[in-house]
């Protein structure tokens, strides 16, 4: 069986929010403080020091959210749940990344 490139972990799906266009949603019950993956690569050159992955572009925003990003003690983040997740459930981050006024 050949290794085919997917750009989400075989536990999430993109599909349309609740919250606003398409959200990051779980396919599979996910237990708290479950690393999902690089969300963002540091680069010194691109806006706001970032390169989104796609795992990194579909994360809808919450005031009471059940993901933290993690840099893991390098400038790269990663998405961690801080809740288990339900199947079918949303995945949402209370960011603060990118600054709005740039």
């Amino acid at each position: 069986m050949k290794n085919y490139y997917r750009p989400l972990p075989n536990n999430l799906t993109i599909i349309n929010s609740p919250i606003e266009g398409l959200g990051l949603f779980a396919t599979i019950e996910i237990k708290s403080d479950t690393c999902l993956g690089l969300t963002h690569v540091y680069h010194s050159e691109f806006e706001n020091n970032y390169i989104r992955t796609p795992l990194g572009g579909f994360i809808n925003y919450s005031e009471t959210p059940n993901c933290r990003l993690d840099n893991l003690k390098d400038k790269n983040l990663y998405l961690w749940t801080i809740t288990d997740i339900n199947k079918g459930e949303e995945l949402t981050l209370k960011y603060n990344l990118y600054n709005p006024n740039k």
